[in-house]
């Protein structure tokens, strides 16, 4: 007799397993994919980041908060704590589940910074589907632990019925109507974003022993005439084609103003619209002898003006190196 029981318990916990929950899960796990697998212009990679980010984890949350459903005001109860709401209804559970969602996005974003894995989109579409499945499964023992009158049910035919029964609300209308207009902005500007949006990247790498490209270690003291590795990275996020030129300068200066300016190389390239192009480059101070420069690498769409600078770039990025006396 315990071994019947013990047969049909996982069989009866999964056809009680709730379908909504299920789905999250389901659902965050296959966003992350997709966001992490996809290119970052791909539209497709656009329609799984906006639930990802905007819907499930507070779906997720809300359902651990709210197990069960909104009674009816109508119900007979015996004492007035059982006559209160033990739950929300359809409509509130989608708003709360936007207005939670928009609350964990902060948190994720300060907690990934601390962490090994730093602020990336990889780890944040991580930490968006680890929340929402931890979540979903909370909210599945609270939810079965519910009593099957006051649990909420994903069920439409029985909700439709019960919403021409009762009629909707204004306050339900208007939450709609709120949702509606805050995700229909978020995709609008993402899908449509104004034209003088386009940007450019430009980033400054140098390989560590284990020959992985890393930022921020760069040296700060050479000898003369020593070359110094780097590599530059040009991320095209314009739009369209478009066709750079780097220049990079040695500069000099005296209580911060440049003082003196020498370029030391420069290259033109063309990078396609949401590509990245990474270049090794030697780069050799011509500075004195115990001289502190400034080595500035420019950006520029097209030509350059005849005096390029720091403020008259598309981008710019440098380090600080003192040439020693050998």
């Amino acid at each position: 007799m315990s071994h019947r029981a013990s047969t049909w318990l996982p069989v009866r916990f999964v056809r009680s397993y709730p379908f909504d929950l299920a789905a999250a899960s389901v659902a965050a796990a296959a966003g992350y994919l997709l966001v992490t697998r996809l290119g970052a212009g791909n539209e497709l990679r656009l329609f799984a980041t906006v639930p990802l980010v905007l819907f499930f984890p507070g779906y997720a949350l809300v359902s651990v908060l709210f197990p069960a459903d909104k009674r009816s005001a109508n119900s007979a109860a015996a004492t007035t704590a059982e006559a209160r709401p033990r739950g929300i209804d359809t409509i509130e559970r989608m708003g709360l589940a936007f207005v939670m969602s928009l609350a964990i996005i902060p948190v994720i974003v300060l907690v990934l910074p601390v962490t090994d894995w730093g602020l990336a989109v990889q780890p944040i579409a991580a930490a968006l589907a680890l929340v929402t499945v931890v979540f979903a499964q909370l909210a599945v023992i609270r939810r079965v632990r519910t009593p099957d009158a006051e649990r909420f049910t994903v069920a439409p035919i029985t909700r439709l019925g019960r919403l021409r029964r009762t009629g909707i609300t204004t306050s339900s209308v208007v939450l709609v109507l709120a949702i509606g207009a805050a995700v229909g902005a978020l995709l609008v500007g993402a899908l449509f974003p104004v034209a003088a949006g386009g940007y450019s990247e430009l980033a400054l790498y140098s390989e560590d022993e284990d020959g992985e490209l890393v930022t921020g270690d760069l040296p700060n003291e050479v000898s003369p005439g020593t070359s110094i590795p780097v590599t530059i990275e040009i991320e095209n996020h314009e739009r369209h084609e478009q066709a750079y030129t780097v220049v990079v300068q040695q500069q000099t200066l005296e209580d911060g103003d440049v003082v003196e300016r020498t370029e030391l190389q420069r290259f033109n390239t063309t990078v396609a619209d949401g590509a990245t192009a990474r270049g090794e480059r030697s780069v050799t101070p011509t500075a004195g002898a115990d001289e502190t420069v400034r080595i500035s690498v420019l950006l520029y769409h097209d030509e350059p003006p005849a005096t390029p600078t720091n403020e008259n770039a598309a981008a710019e990025t440098h380090f600080w190196v003192t040439v020693t006396d050998g």
